[in-house]
């Protein structure tokens, strides 16, 4: 009977002594390795993976950014520079025809009919038709003129507003979104990493431990430590 109990006692003092051993062995050992070692890979790992996904994202929200507001910023100068353009260009052009074609046609009719017909008729005539020819040359040529210049300057202020607009608002947002993104993603994937590795380490190292004092207490016996504590194991 005694050889029984202490055979039971043994064991049972063994396998609670494994465990307790193997748990607190696990998450010393846990907290040693994460700590040395996982730290060191988790900041390498959200480093590189911070460069990598910051540097294609730039690009891509650059690329994205960069065409939608082109597109934008084409439609909307262009339509308010066209309008502007045509009304000062049809009313400075309007009255510089005017004044310039009645004074011409004026002075040319005048010496015409003169010659020809008599003073009254040259003035009546130069009069009316200079009238006449001013305001429909100037419409005509106005009209004209002012769709013309209009279309040109606001293709190329368009062109040009857009380009140099895009490249700075890309070179902007690309950097401000790099330093954003690095920084959240190394101080996120470093966190989650601690954790997992952490876990599944504590874990292995737990199973390991208990398996290896399972063998070692079965095949040579418990631990000198265990018959100091355990005083019935002596006896």
């Amino acid at each position: 009977v005694s050889i029984y109990l202490s055979i039971c006692l043994s064991v049972c003092l063994s396998v609670c002594l494994s465990v307790c051993l193997s748990v607190y062995l696990s998450i010393y050992l846990s907290i040693c390795l994460s700590v040395c070692q996982y730290v060191c890979l988790s900041v390498y790992l959200s480093i590189y993976l911070a460069i990598y996904l910051s540097s294609h994202l730039s690009i891509y929200l650059a690329i994205y950014l960069s065409s939608h507001l082109s597109i934008y910023l084409a439609i909307y100068l262009s339509s308010h520079l066209s309008i502007y353009l045509a009304i000062y260009l049809s009313s400075h052009l309007s009255i510089y025809l005017a004044i310039y074609l009645s004074s011409h046609l004026s002075i040319y009719l005048a010496i015409y009919l003169s010659s020809h017909l008599s003073i009254y008729l040259a003035i009546y005539l130069s009069s009316h038709l200079s009238i006449y020819l001013a305001i429909y040359l100037s419409s005509h040529l106005s009209i004209y003129l002012a769709i013309y210049l209009s279309s040109h300057l606001s293709i190329y202020l368009a062109i040009y507003l857009s380009s140099h607009l895009s490249i700075y608002l890309a070179i902007y947002l690309s950097s401000h979104l790099s330093i954003y993104l690095a920084i959240y993603l190394s101080s996120h994937l470093s966190i989650y990493l601690a954790i997992y590795l952490s876990s599944h380490l504590s874990i292995y190292l737990a199973i390991y431990l208990s398996f290896y004092l399972w063998l070692y207490s079965s095949l040579v016996g418990p631990w000198p430590i265990f018959q100091f504590i355990n005083p019935l194991y002596i006896r």
